[in-house]
């Protein structure tokens, strides 16, 4: 995939089959499993914000987008960690977020504590192995931020499992 938009991270992403679509996610962490059951009332509370533009290192929400195929994603939390270079950013690429700790175990997986700047609710898992492409009509909203310094941290787990 040549693309000039695009990152040296995300390239190398594609080279090695690591952007997946949405439609992965839900495969290997099936929302029944996350604590909020894809409900969007379960985490938004009082926070109801609307946002059309999104950054690096914004927790999003991800709820009600369909696949090429027609068929109904499901809803869930991921970490934007790239997005194309244009100016106005529409594609987005994502590591998926759980609360499965169980998943601890894995390398790949990296403990995320909830704060008030990232908005989780609970303790989670950043999967670090594949990155996802989300375009921002996929996004129904926000919910925080993690800071840069963690999204370079996931990257770099990332390359490792590449090794």
């Amino acid at each position: 995939m040549e693309d000039k938009n695009l990152s040296e991270f995300i390239k190398i992403a594609y080279k090695y089959g690591k952007v997946k679509d949405l439609s992965e996610a839900f495969k290997e962490c099936p929302v029944e499993e996350e604590w909020h059951k894809g409900k969007i009332e379960n985490i938004l509370k009082e926070k109801d914000e609307q946002y059309n533009n999104y950054e690096i290192g914004d927790i999003v929400f991800v709820e009600n987008y369909y696949y090429l195929n027609g068929k109904q994603g499901e809803n869930h939390l991921f970490v934007i960690i790239d997005q194309n270079n244009l100016a106005v950013p529409i594609e987005n690429f994502g590591m998926l977020i759980s609360s499965n700790l169980d998943k601890l175990k894995y390398n790949s997986n990296k403990l995320i504590r909830k704060d008030k700047e990232n908005g989780l609710n609970r303790d989670s898992i950043v999967k670090t192995d594949v990155v996802y492409k989300i375009l921002n009509s996929q996004i129904a909203f926000k919910i925080g931020k993690v800071d840069l310094n963690k999204i370079e941290e996931y990257k770099e787990s990332f390359y490792k499992k590449l090794q």
